[in-house]
């Protein structure tokens, strides 16, 4: 009884935190965001933000998303429909793919992989097919987007974002 409560308490911290960290995502080059508005079809627009950020939506023209987080881009919308075009538009915008991070070194398969909220380093070493028998568990560095020229130190435990670049590198016998 007392492993189903610690399970059921741990399945539901990792939800939050995934959860957090969604609300708290700041959208940039390479996410594709879908935007509805209920009712009203010709306003559904489903896109790639490019690397200036700014969309062309329909009856609002040119709207940079660039840095937002998804309420920040629904209230954007919302209010710039509310009075002129709708009386109290319902407005949704989510995420459909988040920009990829990047993973290279001593990974059996480097390149880019989808992002998801939450995930750490060990997660993005599984995706990436695992560490190669060279590997140092300890010298791992994220190169936060953004900040080309600041290199974190990570651990297996880090949190990844979207963009970051996840350097894994070679132990010494």
């Amino acid at each position: 009884m007392r492993f189903i409560f610690l399970a059921a308490m741990l399945l539901w911290s990792v939800t939050l935190c995934a959860q957090q960290s969604a609300e708290n995502y700041r959208l940039g080059p390479g996410d594709e965001i879908e935007i509805k508005v209920y009712g009203e079809e010709e306003l559904n627009l489903t896109t790639q933000l490019t690397d200036s950020g700014i969309v062309n939506y329909p009856f609002l023209g040119e709207l940079n998303f660039k840095g937002l987080t998804i309420k920040e881009v629904e209230a954007q919308i919302h209010d710039g429909l509310k009075g002129d075009y709708l009386i109290d538009p319902n407005v949704y915008v989510g995420i459909s793919a988040y920009r990829p991070f990047y993973i290279h070194g001593e990974v059996k398969k480097p390149g880019a992989y989808p992002y998801q909220p939450g995930m750490t380093v060990n997660q993005a070493i599984a995706l990436a097919g695992g560490l190669t028998e060279r590997a140092s568990r300890e010298k791992i560095s994220l190169s936060r987007e953004g900040s080309k020229t600041v290199v974190e130190t990570g651990s297996l435990n880090s949190r990844v974002k979207a963009g970051d670049t996840v350097t894994i590198q070679q132990r010494f016998f």
